[in-house]
């Protein structure tokens, strides 16, 4: 059975591609002053302005990627930084094949 959710979160080319630059953040975004890229994830703002969308837009996107369980964000500060579940993204590629 297909996770709505998962399906939700699938089915935007922005989220796909935020989780595409997850999957390799020091290649895709400039170093940060708070957290590291790899083990903390990309701050939300960084996210947005790549996006090219505003920031409430850009957290709507995160938070059906968020709701899916395909990216963890962390609070540093005032910000919230995002990088992939990769155990998450497993799972949902098992279920449902493909590469992304």
């Amino acid at each position: 059975m297909l996770d709505v959710d998962l399906v939700k979160a699938l089915a935007s080319d922005k989220r796909l591609q935020v989780l595409r630059w997850l999957r390799d953040p020091e290649a895709h975004f400039r170093p940060q002053t708070d957290g590291d890229l790899v083990r903390d994830g990309v701050c939300s703002v960084f996210l947005a302005e790549k996006l090219g969308v505003s920031q409430p837009t850009c957290a709507q996107h995160l938070k059906v990627l968020s709701q899916a369980g395909l990216i963890r964000g962390t609070r540093i500060k005032q910000w919230v930084f995002y990088r992939r579940d990769e155990e998450r993204i497993a799972q949902a590629k098992a279920m449902l094949g493909g590469e992304w």
